[in-house]
């Protein structure tokens, strides 16, 4: 069938087919295939041989993770009756084709708890005893607990799209004694591009529910101890900023509520909640920030760049616009180099931005830097990075 398509139209009837003969199988060979076909499906990312194998052999509320329940990739190709494969290249399973995605995820036997189950089976495997007991320094062989990294990362992002009773109970005994659990340090570590902490992680239970937004978990944490809403982790932020940097805006708002927020604390880099929002082109956390009467529109990181800059090299016009509407910007701040937010519009080639700043009298086009140029007479060097 597959062979005989071109883009795909009329392949229900074939999957129709293959599903009948998968639940046709013994009740554990149609057990496992949907389940393996629920993970492909809904993961947010291809998952490997041995994440798949291991996220399988979870027992969700289980206290230990049992070796032996890890099924051989072979039995999920034979139980999946032709429905998945492995790209040997990545060593990655993914479906054989990608209109079975759009097949399955209206299919209500894999779709209708896919995220809750998905987190739940993670948060399992993060409690279990076998990864409680790994040091979170240095970060453990990835062959020993292949599904480590996944579950870690992204167990906050499919709890947030379904989020159940059993997972408020099993994510609460993860994010109880968080900062010493390895999980904390391999989720720092991919949100900061592989930075080495080398030890503790600072980051609370607290910390970890505003990063991934979750509402529910925010607000008991809230009910604890007064000082964790300030806490600061390894990297200096708090859970305001980890909040704003992602975008979660119902939990910002919780979070500014509350007396003892400061809602402009920086961390180790000097950036603020406001200019991390501002970087990643969070307009509705950012208006919410600029209602804060004690948030400095113009504070500048360790590389003396506001939170104009940012969006202005991001091409992000809403939140430019949003804050040159501010009468106390200052649109031509020089950071350590010089640059500016024109400089960054320039170089980086966000016309729409670079046409608003240069509508402004305040924003002087032949500004030099500290070498003499100028935003049209060349581009800055970046030295091939980013702002």
């Amino acid at each position: 069938m597959l062979s005989s398509m071109k883009n795909g139209v009329g392949l229900g009837g074939a999957y129709d087919a293959t599903l009948e003969r998968v639940k046709a199988q013994d009740g554990e060979k149609t057990k496992l295939a949907m389940a393996t076909l629920m993970w492909v499906c809904h993961s947010e990312r291809p998952l490997q041989v041995d994440e798949l194998c291991h996220a399988l052999a979870v027992e969700i509320g289980s206290a230990d993770f049992d070796p032996d329940n890890v099924p051989l990739m072979a039995t999920l190709l034979g139980c999946c009756q032709g429905l998945i494969t492995v790209d040997k290249e990545a060593s990655t399973v993914r479906l054989i084709h990608y209109t079975l995605r759009e097949y399955l995820s209206a299919y209500p036997d894999l779709s209708a708890t896919a995220h809750s189950t998905i987190a739940e089976t993670c948060l399992t495997y993060l409690n279990a005893q076998q990864v409680r007991e790994l040091p979170p320094y240095p970060p453990p062989d990835d062959q020993r607990m292949p599904f480590l990294n996944y579950s870690s990362q992204h167990w906050g992002i499919h709890a947030k799209k379904e989020f159940s009773d059993c997972t408020m109970s099993i994510a609460l005994e993860l994010l109880s004694g968080y900062e010493g659990h390895v999980s904390a340090i391999s989720l720092l570590r991919q949100s900061r591009g592989g930075y080495d902490f080398g030890g503790s992680s600072l980051f609370s239970g607290l910390h970890c529910a505003s990063f991934f937004g979750i509402v529910e978990l925010v607000t008991i944490f809230m009910g604890g101890e007064v000082g964790w809403t300030n806490q600061r982790n390894r990297t200096g932020a708090t859970p305001l900023l980890w909040a704003a940097r992602n975008g979660h805006e119902e939990v910002v708002g919780l979070l500014l509520d509350q007396e003892n927020v400061n809602p402009d604390s920086p961390n180790t880099n000097g950036r603020t909640p406001l200019q991390h929002a501002a970087r990643n082109g969070h307009e509705n956390v950012v208006k919410l920030l600029l209602k804060q009467e004690n948030v400095n529109i113009n504070s500048y990181d360790i590389k003396g760049i506001t939170s104009l800059v940012y969006p202005a090299t991001g091409g992000h016009d809403a939140v430019v616009k949003l804050l040159l509407e501010r009468e106390d910007i200052i649109p031509d701040w020089q950071d350590n180099r010089g640059g500016t937010a024109l400089w960054g519009a320039v170089a980086f080639g966000t016309e729409e931005i670079v046409k608003l700043l240069l509508e402004r009298e305040d924003v002087d086009p032949n500004l030099s830097d500290n070498d003499g140029g100028t935003p049209l007479s060349g581009l800055p060097d970046l030295d091939g990075k980013p702002l």
